[in-house]
This record gives C-alpha cells, sequence and structure tokens, in this order.
C-alpha cells in the first residue's frame, strides 16, 4: 500500500456474517454499491476465493460517465479480512471487525491524477449506501 493510500469506515449495526455477505454477494452489491441515485450497476460478478477475481461495471444513469472496477484477490480471511489488486495495480484492503456493529474499513490506493478528496467521497458513499441497505433492507 502506498504513502497517499485513503480511508473510508463505516460502523455497521448488523452481524458480522451478514455484512460479509452483502459486501460479496452480487445480489446484495447490485442494491447498495453506488454512491447516489445517480449511478448504477451494469453488472456485478465476484468470484471470492484467492486469485478470482470481480467486476462491478457502473454508470451514470444520464449516460454522460461509466468504468469498470475489476481486479484479483489477493487475501480473504472469512469475516476479518479482503485485499485486492485493481487491474491498474493499485491495492485496497477491506477489514471488517467487531460483531454487531461491525467496523467495515477500506483502505485503497487512489488514482494519482484524480482529485483525492473527490474519490474519499466516492468511497464514503458507496459505504454508506451500504450502512443504509443492511441496516433498513433486510
Amino acid at each position: 500500500m502506498n504513502k497517499n493510500a485513503l480511508t473510508a469506515a463505516i460502523e455497521i449495526n448488523q452481524p458480522v456474517e451478514l455484512v460479509w455477505k452483502i459486501w460479496n454477494e452480487p445480489e446484495h452489491i447490485m442494491k447498495w454499491n453506488a454512491p447516489s441515485d445517480e449511478w448504477i450497476n451494469k453488472k456485478i460478478e465476484n468470484n471470492l476465493v484467492l486469485g478470482g477475481g470481480f467486476l462491478y461495471a457502473m454508470a451514470r444513469k444520464d449516460g454522460t460517465e461509466s468504468f469498470d472496477f475489476s481486479g484479483t484477490y489477493t487475501e480473504i480471511i472469512e469475516h476479518e479480512r479482503i485485499a485486492y489488486t485493481l487491474d491498474d495495480g493499485r491495492k485496497s484492503l477491506i477489514t471488517f471487525t467487531g460483531n454487531n456493529p461491525v467496523t467495515l474499513t477500506e483502505i485503497f490506493e487512489p488514482v494519482a491524477d484524480l482529485d483525492f478528496a473527490m474519490q474519499q467521497e466516492f468511497c464514503q458513499s458507496g459505504l454508506n449506501q451500504l450502512k443504509a441497505y443492511a441496516e433498513s433492507e433486510l
């Protein structure tokens, strides 16, 4: 992880087993993984095994912007941590601490030529959506 890594965190009032499931299962990811109502998920794939990959294809509803978020898992400790390397080489670490509530922390290397504050806000907004989904939809 490089020295410019950014961190976003959220406390979720659910058991760690449920938070893990919501974070990793495509049918759940599809429902929460967007920073705002302006974004949609076009496609979600997740092969949560060491060396497995994931793809989150996202787009703005108005069609003005889209991107694929994809990478390969480098470490998985069930209900504790997930590490991965994105296709562009950046690294991320997700930790799950506690059990009801769970503190979910995401540490990630930012894109060098994009505003760091915007990237931090985008990530935190996604975690806020996850919390709302986990605490009200389930």
